[in-house]
């Protein structure tokens, strides 16, 4: 199974990054929508909710067809607000499958992500059955359909006195409690998926809940622009006595009905519990071999200065500042193994190098940094590239790009600024940092961390010492390698123009690390 969905995940993989870059020519990594589909989901449902609510006032459960019919006739302000409802309830769903699919291929569905996971297709099924029971409200051809194809799959189930399905015979009308139940669910629903949106984020610190601004009336004015110019038009009435020849067909809420209608009820539930098991089931069979997995990070409290920056820069909220057990008057971080991802970004915020995980602390990059130094031997015209693992356009994999070494690192957020300082002083001719887009980072936060450490000052930072012309970082996608290629040729002939670097010998890493407390010495 794992390797089965490996295969498949790196075959998705492969076009998404395809898509991600032609997206990054068209809009940039700042407003790739792509990058923000989970945002772009509650945008989505925010739409729902305010048409929603105005196409409320006008519904009636006495007449459920000829009161939409109403609505639908009202150019100015009543069919549009329809059309928009429903177009925003499809961006919804578009827009929540396209996250989640991201979040699988990326790795990101196991550990102490399964909740998120978890809730999020909790949280995608809740749509999914909200727009069916406002599909069956309009009470067409297509709500008819997906009634009775509901009826069927629930008289399987004894719950009910009846089999609902006698509902449909036409030899009476339509309760009117069963409209009253789907327009109770509908209303009802939302309130559950804002219950499940804040479980869906609890467990990451600074959760992003709605895209840039700019993004947020892009989207919302482009469905309002294809709702006044594509509205949506009314469906034969739904009748008990004839069959309809054809119905109305929604690819994104009616998907299922050419699998499932040809299926006996029982075959149909089986079907739907093997998919949703399967799915739901993905923070244990996705998850690496225990042998695979990253350690969590652990803290070195005899270097821990109570500085508070990992507890500040961990974007999984898995570092708490706890008191001491020995005579020194700071905190200490502590890592919650059960939250900890691994992604290493607390190694990149320690300036003593004391936190991070297993061979990925600021010391261990520095030991590391010093061996490919020695096996390279750079000179001092020479570039050499520090790439991210999982993105910066695949170059992290390579040994060399057009003749400049590549030193990989898991993650952006986890290299710790010394590394480049050492660089800088062996004597090479600059460090061109790749790393993935700060809105596609697969640890959340890491290239933003990078960013603000190398030129904002952020602990710990790249210190003043070192040439800021000799340092350059550059944000690339998987499948952005024409940029690092042109970065790296923009890079060098700047490069060339500068003073040959004059290298250090020896340099004294103990002192790169040198730790500095504000308290008694431990």
């Amino acid at each position: 199974m794992r390797r089965l969905t490996g295969v498949l995940a790196r075959g998705v993989r492969r076009v998404m990054a395809r898509a991600d870059a032609a997206m990054n020519r068209l809009y940039g990594w700042r407003h790739n929508p792509l990058y923000m589909s989970g945002t772009l989901a509650a945008v989505s449902l925010a739409v729902v909710l305010v048409t929603g609510i105005y196409l409320l006032l006008f519904y009636r459960i006495g007449a459920p067809y000829a009161s939409v019919a109403r609505i639908t006739d009202q150019v100015w302000a009543g069919r549009w607000i329809r059309s928009l409802h429903r177009f925003a309830s499809d961006a919804a769903v578009l827009a929540a499958a396209v996250h989640a699919l991201r979040l699988f291929v990326q790795d990101r569905s196991w550990g102490p992500r399964a909740l998120a996971w978890v809730s999020g297709l909790v949280l995608l099924f809740s749509i999914f059955v909200c727009g069916w029971t406002g599909y069956v409200m309009v009470w067409d051809v297509q709500g008819e359909l997906l009634a009775r194809e509901g009826a069927r799959f629930f008289d399987l189930l004894p719950l009910f006195s009846e089999p609902i399905g006698r509902a449909f015979a036409g030899d009476r009308a339509i309760p009117g409690a069963f409209f009253f139940l789907n327009l109770f669910l509908h209303v009802a629903l939302p309130i559950g998926v804002g219950l499940l949106l804040w479980i869906h984020v609890s467990r990451v610190a600074r959760p992003a809940i709605l895209p840039p601004r700019g993004l947020t009336w892009g989207v919302t004015g482009i469905l309002t622009a294809l709702a006044v110019v594509w509205p949506v038009a009314m469906a034969p009435a739904a009748d008990l006595f004839r069959v309809a020849g054809r119905a109305p067909f929604d690819a994104f809420y009616s998907f299922w009905l050419p699998v499932v209608r040809p299926l006996p009820a029982g075959a149909a539930w089986a079907l739907v519990i093997v998919v949703s098991a399967v799915a739901l089931g993905a923070p244990l069979w996705a998850r690496p071999r225990k042998a695979a997995r990253q350690l969590p990070s652990t803290v070195d409290e005899r270097l821990c200065t109570g500085c508070e920056q990992c507890y500040l820069d961990c974007p999984y909220e898995a570092i708490a500042m706890i008191a001491r057990t020995d005579d020194r008057p700071t905190l200490v971080a502590h890592v919650d193994p059960d939250l900890c991802t691994s992604c290493g970004i607390c190694a990149g915020s320690c300036a003593p190098m004391g936190v991070g995980p297993p061979l990925r602390t600021g010391r261990d990059q520095l030991e590391l940094a010093s061996s490919f130094v020695a096996e390279r031997q750079s000179g001092a015209r020479d570039v050499v590239i520090i790439a991210c693992g999982r993105g910066a356009g695949g170059v992290g994999a390579l040994e060399s790009v057009e003749g400049a070494p590549v030193h990989a690192v898991q993650c952006a957020g986890n290299l710790h600024s010394s590394v480049v300082e050492y660089l800088v002083r062996s004597g090479v001719g600059g460090v061109l940092v790749v790393s993935c887009p700060p809105r596609d980072c697969w640890n959340r936060e890491g290239a933003k961390w990078l960013e603000a450490r190398l030129y904002h000052d952020r602990e710990a930072e790249l210190k003043a010492r070192v040439d800021r012309r000799r340092v350059r970082l550059l944000y690339a996608a998987e499948g952005e390698r024409h940029a690092v290629l042109a970065e790296l040729a923009q890079f060098r002939a700047a490069v060339a123009t500068l003073d040959a670097a004059a290298g250090e010998k020896d340099i004294d890493l103990s002192a790169l690390c040198e730790p500095v407390h504000d308290g008694a010495a431990p």
